[in-house]
């Protein structure tokens, strides 16, 4: 079944308080369930579904001009089956005409996934994914900064994150891989292969990450393969430049 199935009628039994609860208890008549603190691992693809769709429709609304073409981007990068499409939708505009806000939201993201989970580095990354394919509107950086902020997640991580979405790898490289501009070429093969191996998307789909959310990982890679491409391509102290990436499978965006 599709996770996004699962939010017509919490069909997988996994139902949550706070202020995500409140909208899913909204959805589908009422909380059986109330589950406290982080969520247990098979749960985890329905926790990150549930906080991608409300921050997404609260990052929607930050300009003023939330409209129905900003779902439309959700739904297609992330697979959304038609079948299921109008209950994500409502779920959606719940959400985004909820009086909470969405640092409450991100909050309880971060308590759900877990402290230092690599599935807060994929949902702060499908929402930049979301605003880099609609076109970046000035309001949603500040957006996603206090988003990263409620994660937990580092400057540093925040920064390559960024990197990878509002500039291309020509225009930084070093942030995308994580190195200093003077990293030796010894020095970018070994970022860059850490990276591989962090990223790969088996390992996130392992996590919790939903498949219907693997462009993620996809994009991912595709950004690291070409930081690296771009790096590993230049003249260096080290010797002549280096030619072609891991065989990662995910190279395209």
């Amino acid at each position: 079944m599709s996770v996004f199935a699962t939010l017509a009628g919490a069909a997988a039994g996994f139902v949550v308080g706070g202020p995500l609860g409140v909208l899913l208890g909204a959805m589908t008549g009422g909380l059986s369930v109330l589950i406290r603190g982080k969520a247990a691992p098979a749960d985890r693809p329905v926790a990150f579904t549930i906080a991608a769709i409300a921050l997404a429709a609260k990052m929607a609304g930050v300009d003023g001009d939330a409209t129905q073409a900003e779902f439309r981007t959700f739904q297609r990068l992330f697979r959304v089956d038609p079948k299921e499409a109008e209950n994500v939708r409502r779920f959606y505009d719940m959400a985004k005409r909820s009086t909470a806000g969405f640092e409450a939201y991100a909050a309880q993201a971060a308590q759900l996934l877990g402290p230092g989970s690599p599935l807060l580095e994929d949902l702060l990354e499908a929402l930049w994914l979301i605003a880099a394919t609609d076109g970046f509107h000035p309001a949603e950086l500040p957006y996603l900064a206090v988003v990263a902020e409620q994660f937990g997640i580092s400057p540093a991580m925040a920064a390559a994150i960024r990197a990878r979405h509002i500039a291309s790898p020509e225009e930084d490289p070093w942030a995308i891989l994580g190195v200093a501009r003077d990293a030796d070429r010894s020095a970018l093969k070994k970022a860059y292969l850490a990276l591989v191996k962090q990223y790969h998307p088996d390992r996130h789909l392992a996590e919790g990450m939903p498949s219907e959310f693997i462009r993620v990982a996809e994009a991912r890679m595709a950004a690291i393969n070409g930081a690296y491409a771009v790096l590993a391509g230049r003249p260096s102290r080290g010797g002549p430049a280096e030619t072609g990436t891991a065989e990662s499978g995910m190279a395209r965006a």
